[in-house]
């Protein structure tokens, strides 16, 4: 008897007051007051520019004095400045960060400064394309593509037949190396790009 009644309890369904929730089958709530139509926006004054850290006491005058003393400085001295604080207090050395493969637009700067940043930067990551092979070497050549590709059978056949074709896209250097070494003795040829 005591079970029935608790698997009634617990399959009990829940009343419209339960789901809706106390505060929201109310109608209206009698200290609720709604905003004057009448009534003018508050506006408020923003500050000209917004400082996150707050008012700021001014520099001392040593500050000031040290300050003048830098700019009073010859450029190449002034270039030493920051290597020397980073030294003395032992600030880390700030790495570059290459920006291979980010397009910048039209910010990216144009002419001869370009064209020296990109002579600059050495390719990391190759393409292979098979050129040719020779005709009695053709399943020699598909056992290979097949070997460093995740292709299938008729896949790998099929591209081997439209040669020239890339076969392999983004590898380091000596996979690529390694990749033609084992085309060329198949009977193939194959070239980094």
């Amino acid at each position: 008897m005591k079970t029935f009644a608790l698997l009634r309890s617990i399959r009990k369904r829940p009343t419209q007051r339960e789901i809706i929730g106390p505060l929201q089958s109310r109608s209206f709530q009698p200290d609720f007051v709604p905003a004057d139509p009448k009534a003018k926006p508050i506006k408020y004054k923003l500050p000209a520019t917004y400082d996150p850290y707050g008012p700021r006491p001014p520099p001392s005058d040593k500050i000031i004095q040290l300050a003048e003393k830098i700019a009073a400085l010859p450029p190449e001295e002034r270039m030493q400045i920051g290597p020397t604080l980073r030294a003395r207090l032992r600030h880390p050395k700030m790495q570059s960060i290459s920006a291979d493969g980010v397009d910048l637009g039209a910010q990216g700067g144009s002419g001869a400064g370009s064209a020296k940043a990109e002579e600059k930067v050495e390719k990391i990551a190759f393409d292979i394309k098979l050129e040719k092979f020779e005709a009695a070497a053709k399943i020699k050549v598909i056992k290979e593509v097949r070997a460093f590709t995740s292709l299938g059978l008729k896949e790998a056949k099929d591209m081997v037949e439209k040669v020239p074709v890339v076969i392999k896209q983004g590898v380091t250097k000596d996979e690529a190396n390694e990749i033609i070494e084992k085309i060329k003795a198949a009977g193939g040829v194959a070239v980094m790009e």
